[in-house]
């Protein structure tokens, strides 16, 4: 069963709404649900850290880091587990346009002066739309041929329609004007994949 859009921002924003209550100002570097820690990536020294964002935008681009990290795996299981040329495509396609994202992510938090969050950071799925379990990602990986096939497109539509809640929390509330764009890419990018994956899943 699909998330539906309106119930997965709901969830979005009332995470944001409780985590800015409790950050207090553009300070914030932390989220619900993760631990950042040692297992963070500290900024990088710079001579000023930006300051045109808030504590939404920080909030957007430590959530997305482990939510792309995530769909990376994914699609990294693709080529060993299915013989669907579509879908490999696909998961390609994944790949290829959410690792240079991340890339894109790091360096903003490292100009705002705010931590980046380990790709592993979310992979428990706390407070994140669209996360998979540890559970789900097992049974993923333990799959092959068309049962994978209909497991992957099932579970990256949950996934991207986590992702478009999230950026459309950040066009809403955040400030700066680079994780919008960012954002904006995000929505119709994962909007795209949404339709294919959907009519791919008619088809298996």
């Amino acid at each position: 069963m699909f998330i539906t859009r309106t119930r997965v921002t709901l969830a979005v924003t009332a995470i944001v709404a409780l985590t800015l209550a409790g950050c207090g100002g553009d300070d914030a570097d932390t989220m619900p649900g993760m631990e950042h820690g040692a297992s963070s990536v500290a900024p990088t020294p710079s001579t000023q850290a930006r300051s045109d964002f808030n504590s939404a935008d920080v909030m957007f681009l430590q959530m997305m880091y482990p939510h792309h990290a995530q769909a990376v795996d994914m699609a990294k299981l693709v080529p060993s587990r299915s013989r669907n040329p579509q879908l490999l495509a696909l998961a390609a396609a994944v790949e290829q346009a959410q690792e240079p994202e991340m890339r894109q992510i790091t360096t903003l938090l490292q100009s705002f002066g705010k931590p980046v969050p380990a790709p592993g950071d979310g992979h428990t799925g706390h407070a994140m739309p669209g996360m998979m379990s540890a559970e789900r990602m097992s049974a993923l990986q333990a799959a092959s041929g068309p049962d994978f096939d209909r497991q992957w497109l099932t579970m990256m539509i949950e996934h991207h329609a986590g992702a478009i809640a999230m950026a459309e929390t950040e066009l809403t509330t955040g400030a700066n004007a680079d994780a919008q764009t960012l954002a904006r890419a995000i929505v119709a990018n994962q909007q795209a994949e949404i339709d294919q994956m959907r009519t791919m899943l008619g088809q298996s």
